[in-house]
């Protein structure tokens, strides 16, 4: 899978699976954590909001400026943060010291081992690594490896239910921030090894230039970036929505903890994991668009029966299956994106794709512990849904007329 490609994509890549394992862990078990220290529902969402809300704010400066200063530094000051979040978190369960970790370190959140606001550096470095044509297999192929992280730090997850006889309480989930300061320490390296250089266009793959290149765009860059942003915008709002507290819904629907809801999640990760590297197959078959709209309307079917399951094995077999097939369109929708715009606008495009994103799931976490509060757990759901058929609506419509 990775024949031919630069030394720096693979370094990137490196980092990428040592961030995610932390990432997986925390996605299970950081909600459960704050409900054991006796958050409440609304308190935990609105945690979550405001530090989606904070990576957003600092997505709007990161991918322009890597434009011109260059990614790598401010890669390696995102670890830097990292560090100092779990080392706080791993210390004290204080509420204010814990907010402030949980906001910098985007503790619950997940990324598939993305750096979080700092994502369209780490997306331009990438997209500057390779040539064009081979973007499809190696956002793929990257995302791919995050999912395989994230399923070994679920499976991590399960450590609070192992270590619940010898840690008293919340205590037993403190071990998994140190999960996160190793995998950042790990990163550091890789990426402090890593250089930014120009591509070597001559050793793309000429045969996938055709299949798997973005296709071209004639609009006005920031006519462009901005309706797809807004499009985008529909299916993040959706995401927020049921994403970062599915853990959470779990435990409050079916009443299972960290244990269940760890391994069931590994399954999930793993299967989208797959379903990524099959998602770079389907793209040779149906193109990058064609690939995208198959996978989310079938995943967008799932979100809608998955409330209603009265099991909780059926409900995760539900969510393993939409998990895979939307986070397995993630390395198609990550190269249309960035083919929107020239190389030296790369930054400010991820920027725009990430901000549209992390904007509207900032809102999603807030609604929806409104509703699990009133024990409402169906309805976010029901409005992701609309919210996300609306998207794959919009989304058509704008590349049919490009």
């Amino acid at each position: 899978m990775l024949k031919g490609v630069p030394r720096n994509a693979r370094l990137l890549i490196g980092a990428r699976a040592a961030r995610s394992v932390g990432q997986g862990a925390l996605v299970v078990d950081f909600a459960l954590y704050l409900h054991a220290l006796h958050w409440s529902a609304l308190n935990i969402g609105v945690l979550y909001s405001v530090s989606l809300l904070v990576g957003a704010l600092a997505t709007l400066l990161v991918g322009p400026l890597s434009d011109h200063f260059g990614a790598k530094g401010f890669l390696l000051g995102y670890e830097g943060v990292q560090l100092v979040a779990a080392s706080i978190a791993l210390s004290t369960a204080q509420p204010d010291w814990l907010t402030l970790a949980a906001i910098l370190g985007a503790f619950g959140r997940g990324a598939n081992g993305g750096a979080g606001p700092f994502a369209p550096a780490e997306q331009s470095w990438m997209s500057r690594s390779v040539a064009s044509e081979q973007w499809g297999k190696i956002f793929h192929f990257n995302t791919s490896i995050g999912l395989f992280g994230m399923a070994g730090g679920a499976t991590l997850a399960t450590l609070p239910g192992i270590l619940a006889g010898v840690l008293p309480g919340a205590e037993a989930y403190r071990p998994l921030f140190l999960i996160v300061l190793l995998g950042s320490l790990i990163c550091l390296l890789f990426l402090h090894a890593a250089e930014e250089s120009p591509v070597d266009a001559a050793s793309a793959e000429q045969s996938e230039q055709v299949q798997t290149a973005p296709p071209a765009v004639r609009k006005p860059i920031w006519q462009v970036l901005l309706t797809f942003g807004t499009i985008n915008a529909l299916n993040s709002l959706g995401i927020g929505m049921v994403g970062p507290l599915m853990a959470y819904w779990f435990h409050l629907r079916f009443g299972v903890g960290p244990a269940a809801i760890g391994g069931a999640m590994a399954l999930a990760f793993v299967s989208a994991a797959f379903m990524s590297l099959i998602g770079l197959r389907l793209t040779r078959r149906f193109g990058l668009v064609g690939t995208v709209l198959r996978m989310r309307l079938l995943g967008l079917v799932l979100l809608l029966v998955l409330p209603f399951s009265p099991f909780f094995w059926l409900a995760m077999l539900i969510f393993i299956a939409r998990g895979a097939l939307n986070q397995g369109s993630i390395g198609s929708r990550q190269a249309l994106f960035l083919g929107l715009v020239d190389e030296d606008r790369r930054g400010l495009a991820a920027t725009v794709n990430s901000l549209s994103v992390q904007a509207p799931r900032a809102i999603g976490p807030m609604i929806a512990a409104l509703f699990f509060q009133s024990e409402m757990l169906i309805t976010p759901f029901l409005i992701a849904g609309v919210l996300q058929g609306a998207y794959l609506y919009f989304f058509q419509r704008f590349f049919r007329n490009e």
